[in-house]
């Protein structure tokens, strides 16, 4: 919960929710959100694993989801009532196999597409209910992407890559420079700063699209077959990213995938098949077991 002041009256509210204009005097408080989404940052980490979260044990919540495509006189169902709730800094893998709904799931919670029937709520905040502005401003600081194909810019270095979302965010040049080579650092490309795409390899590359993701200290990142374009080691390097970045700094990681190794990350995995929630697994509750031959690694597909 937020305590929002307006500078210019005495406006004062306490909300979960974004207030982007003062209701009583209509002055601007984008400022003051962005003040309080970096106060309430500085104590994530604290609560990010603590069981004892009731208010706000939940990053994600969906309740009856539903989307139906309309080809000409006919309709589609991508999405049957879907309910998901979804933890604090949990790592969280969505499995199902092509057309079953999950890459519709993945974009209600990105907020890139509004269902037909019932509500997403990222932290507290129904998606549907944000207007263009509200919904750009969420994106850009609370989500970051990562895609299976990348999609860096081909012109920009590494570094512009990584900083480009904080223009978006208003964040002061130096800044900006200072938390892009931090975040190179991090990924293990600091020496590949001025590098563009087509001078990294597809591992150096995703590491590129992790370190993005990163710019504005998202709340949940969303990884769409973060490996499906990546030889087998490469894969699990950025797995093995990805599962430092969301033990150490307690961000929520929801990835849609096939790779067994990246369920094997995961604290939950959530089975979807012709736009239902088929079920729910633990990772401690799978007997899954991942070979480690050299040159080749051989899958079991969970039991």
């Amino acid at each position: 919960m937020a305590k929002i002041k307006c500078p210019k009256c005495p406006f004062e509210i306490e909300t979960d929710g974004i207030v982007t204009v003062c209701p009583e005097c209509h002055a601007d408080l984008t400022k003051v959100m962005e003040e309080a989404g970096r106060a309430a940052r500085k104590t994530r980490g604290s609560i990010a694993r603590d069981d004892s979260v009731t208010t706000h044990e939940f990053i994600v919540r969906t309740k009856g989801l539903k989307k139906i495509y309309k080809m000409g006189e006919v309709e589609v169902p991508a999405l049957r009532g879907v309910d998901v709730d979804i933890r604090r800094g949990e790592y969280l893998s969505i499995m199902g196999p092509s057309g079953s709904g999950k890459s519709t799931l993945f974009n209600m919670v990105g907020g890139l597409d509004k269902p037909t029937e019932g509500t997403c709520f990222i932290e507290a905040v129904d998606m549907a209910q944000l207007d263009a502005f509200e919904l750009a401003w969420l994106r850009c600081r609370k989500i970051g992407y990562i895609f299976q194909s990348f999609n860096l810019i081909p012109v920009m270095t590494a570094l512009e890559n990584v900083t480009l979302p904080m223009i978006f965010a208003g964040m002061g040049s130096d800044e900006m420079m200072e938390r892009g080579q931090m975040l190179l650092d991090l990924v293990g490309l600091g020496g590949r700063l001025h590098h563009k795409p087509y001078e990294l390899s597809g591992g150096q590359q995703q590491r590129v699209a992790v370190a993005r993701a990163l710019a504005n200290s998202p709340a949940i990142i969303l990884a769409d077959e973060p490996t499906g374009n990546l030889d087998l080691q490469t894969g699990k390097e950025i797995i093995d990213l990805l599962k430092e970045l969301n033990a150490e700094s307690g961000v929520t990681i929801i990835s849609a995938t096939h790779d067994l190794k990246m369920i094997d990350a995961s604290d939950r995995i959530i089975h979807i098949r012709d736009g239902e929630v088929e079920r729910i697994e633990l990772r401690s509750e799978i007997d899954l077991k991942i070979g480690h031959l050299a040159g080749a690694e051989e899958d079991e597909e969970p039991k």
